[in-house]
């Protein structure tokens, strides 16, 4: 079985490129990460402000760690999330 994170970051209001800034440097950084199978951020243009992420991992393990790198605190912690309005996330396992 995989892991499986979806997200939905929100932007604050004027936030959007900021939020994107981000997303567009934790994506190449997530998707070297050793755990990583997918990683995918993606937009609805009639919601320009609302971003999406899918995200696949060996395990869950393999989620903390991307959780606990360098790059999301930089660009996660660091740049994105305070300028959130709204962060969902959910949590799947794959059926093998």
């Amino acid at each position: 079985m995989a892991y499986v994170v979806t997200a939905t970051w929100t932007a604050q209001p004027g936030e959007e490129d900021v939020v994107l800034d981000a997303i567009r440097n934790l994506t190449p950084a997530s998707r070297a990460e050793p755990g990583n199978r997918f990683y995918q951020a993606y937009t609805d243009p009639a919601s320009p402000g609302v971003f999406h992420l899918f995200e696949i991992y060996d395990d869950e393990a393999a989620y903390t760690a991307h959780g606990a790198s360098e790059h999301f605190a930089k660009w996660g912690h660091g740049q994105a999330i305070p300028v959130l309005a709204e962060r969902v996330r959910a949590f799947y396992e794959t059926v093998d």
